[in-house]
């Protein structure tokens, strides 16, 4: 087998893509799991998490609970006789999620013991613990003492720490490290000497573990903390209150740290200073808490205040602020460069999934170019040179051209015959159709012709469409608008042009607007029967912009275009198996649906292939009724919708990418499109 790069799913001793399909099945599925980890049915051991109370223990209660309770494996949570009751402050939640029923039960499953913090309860012994994580406070001699009467207790137990940045040698366990809100987000940063059990029970669970290098504090909090302290010391430079200087931060990279600190709560200070403090010791003052920090992790103060000053205040000097936000980022980036911290796509998604950066900082770097990266470093050792004393790299960005680096975001395999593409961002962006083109250009000079498009099994839990901050220049120019809908349906075509058997595979729970549209461009689409396919466009409101006002009446026979129409003028989602015969091919369990697009894909085996018309096509759109609407936003976009498919379906194939890229990107400067979702996003992030 030939790849581009390493698969992300190697790195949790999980195989290569590849490997699923030439074997039919996932790698490991959770049943198998939850025996290794907690024995076999009628004999299994409970999951305790100790400081089960605390906002992570609780958290992490609900949303392992709920995965764990058709196996009957008990939770039970450790804490202190004058804790909190965290957990029933999670209930409300999730109730929302999984209704009275469900929560009640999962609820029920859960024993909660107290402990002096000493000694454990006596009638833990009872449960027979197998797994333990523990998210007990960030102290050190107090997590090792814990450690201790743990494995006096139970001598064989697993135990796992969410530590924020304590490294596992340090404490002497594993690290799975959450990230917040806890309940609900998917990452685990995990520290471990080669993948465990737990590990793979975490990501057959449908949950995300990453591969991280031990070091003090981890890349999320690295990133996270580092754009804390960056904007601290903006703060003490030009004065400029919090609230508005998170929006000057948003606008550049995408988090609002500070309102992030305020959400998580009063603890969230202490955490950053904290992990700031052992990075200072470590490597220098490119991560000294400063003296705005200090105070607030005594404080617990909010970093917004109710008083938000009337006045405006502007950026007088925009290169100064970007050498003090973004040259302590690629700086830090340079460091964990440096220290192979993780696999690239990983340190990569990490700051995208996690610290809810535009792109991730390897991707950022990346797009700066390794000169212009070095110069806002240099500009910002001007402005703070203390940070220019230790832990700056700049020689890790030569390598650059080569592929880890370049394909962050898509990776291809072959073995000789069949090829893979995976893509590992959920949702489009230029980076990744980029990414695409060059992963068909290197199969064909491999000599593939015959490929599976689909997501990567690991980072890509979903595929959700485009990403809107893509469509930001297109609101007020119409050449932008249109290069974006040509240049990406041109890329989403080689599926259909490029290769003798295209087969997209949805493997998550839904595909949607762009993603959709892009694989659909592939000669079979199959999918897994739980997941969701639409196009939400008519909602934002934009005209899709990847053919599917064209090609999917051109790929499905009259008696099904009233369903096309469906999902372009409500933006409704249809089930999987509703969507076989003119949007799918197949749907069914993951395990069949893997078995199926290897069959085709091989030529062992097929379906009937659903040919695309060439010719003009006439859709009788006036016969379809629709839903009413009120909404004028909606009334528009369908009306454009309408005048885009007869645009494009009135001329041959070969002419109806351009017409609806025309379309599309006419509709994107509209006064409709700017008074909705994309619109708004726009105003709220880019005017400030």
């Amino acid at each position: 087998m030939k790849s581009m790069r390493q698969s992300t799913l190697e790195t949790l001793g999980l195989g290569t893509i590849l490997d699923i399909f030439q074997s039919g099945r996932q790698p490991v599925r959770e049943p198998e799991m939850v025996e290794v980890v907690f024995g076999a049915a009628g004999h299994r051991g409970a999951m305790v998490i100790s400081g089960g109370n605390g906002i992570v223990g609780s958290g992490k209660a609900m949303q392992i609970g709920s995965r764990l309770l058709p196996y009957d494996v008990p939770i039970v949570t450790l804490d202190l006789p004058n804790s909190p009751d965290g957990l029933r402050q999670q209930y409300n939640g999730l109730r929302q999620s999984f209704g009275e029923k469900r929560a009640a039960d999962i609820m029920a499953n859960i024993v909660q013991m107290s402990y002096d913090g000493a000694n454990l309860p006596a009638a833990l012994n009872r449960f027979n613990p197998r797994f333990v994580l523990e998210a007990i406070p960030e102290i050190l001699s107090l997590k090792r003492a814990h450690y201790d009467i743990l494995r006096k207790a139970f001598p064989n137990i697993e135990i796992r720490s969410v530590t924020s940045g304590f490294p596992a040698s340090e404490l002497g366990v594993g690290i799975l490290h959450p990230s917040f809100p806890h309940q609900i987000n998917k990452i685990w940063e995990v520290v471990e000497s080669k993948p465990s059990a737990v590990t793979q029970l975490i990501w057959a669970m449908g949950l995300i573990p990453l591969p991280v290098g031990d070091y003090w504090s981890f890349i999320l909090d690295v990133l996270f903390c580092g754009i804390t302290l960056a904007a601290t010391r903006y703060h003490h430079i030009a004065n400029m209150p919090f609230f508005k200087l998170d929006k000057f931060i948003r606008r550049l990279v995408g988090p609002n740290p500070l309102r992030a600190h305020d959400a998580i709560g009063p603890g969230a200070s202490f955490l950053t200073w904290s992990c700031l403090r052992h990075l200072s010791e470590k490597y220098g003052d490119l991560f000294s808490p400063t003296e705005e920090l200090v105070r607030r992790k005594n404080s617990g103060e909010s970093w917004y205040s109710s008083n938000r000053p009337v006045i405006d205040w502007s950026l007088d000097d925009e290169a100064e602020f970007q050498a003090w936000i973004l040259g302590p980022l690629v700086q830090m980036t340079s460091l964990l460069l440096r220290e192979n911290r993780a696999h690239l796509a990983i340190m990569n998604a990490i700051g995208e999934l996690c610290a809810q950066f535009n792109k991730g900082v390897v991707a950022m770097v990346r797009n700066m170019g390794a000169d212009k990266a070095a110069a806002i470093v240099n500009a910002y050792h001007k402005l703070h040179p203390a940070a220019a004393t230790g832990c700056w790299f700049p020689e890790v960005f030569a390598r650059m051209d080569g592929a880890d680096w370049q394909q962050l975001y898509v990776n291809a395999e072959h073995n000789g015959q069949v090829g893979v593409i995976t893509i590992s961002r959920e949702a489009l962006n230029w980076d990744v159709i980029h990414e695409l083109n060059r992963a068909v250009d290197w199969l064909k000079a491999e000599g593939i012709h015959r490929v599976i498009l689909t997501g990567d099994f690991h980072l890509s839990t979903q595929m959700v469409g485009a990403d809107i901050t893509e469509f930001y220049p297109a609101l007020n120019s119409e050449q932008s608008g249109f290069q974006v809908a040509r240049l990406w349906s041109e890329c989403a075509r080689r599926f259909h042009t490029d290769f003798e058997v295209s087969v997209g595979f949805v493997g998550g729970k839904r595909c949607l607007g762009g993603m959709l549209e892009l694989l659909a461009h592939c000669h079979y689409l199959i999918s897994v029967e739980s997941a969701q396919l639409g196009l939400p466009e008519v909602t934002l409101p934009v005209v899709p912009g990847m053919e599917g006002c064209h090609w999917l009446f051109r790929k499905s026979d009259a008696a099904n275009w009233h369903k096309v129409t469906g999902l372009l003028f409500t933006g409704k989602a249809v089930r999987a198996p509703d969507g076989i015969g003119w949007l799918l091919d197949y749907a069914g369990p993951m395990d069949e649906a893997i078995k199926i697009v290897w069959d085709i894909t091989t030529g062992a085996k097929g379906l009937p292939k659903r040919a695309i018309i060439g010719e003009p096509l006439s859709i009788p759109l006036d016969t379809y009724s629709l839903p009413s609407t009120g909404n004028p936003l909606i009334i528009a976009c369908r009306k454009a919708i309408a005048d885009c498919i007869r645009g494009s379906t009135a001329v041959p194939l070969s002419q109806a990418l351009e017409v609806q890229a025309k379309h599309s990107a006419g509709f994107m400067t509209s006064a409709h499109c700017r008074s909705g979702a994309v619109g708004s996003n726009w105003k709220k992030v880019m005017e400030v």
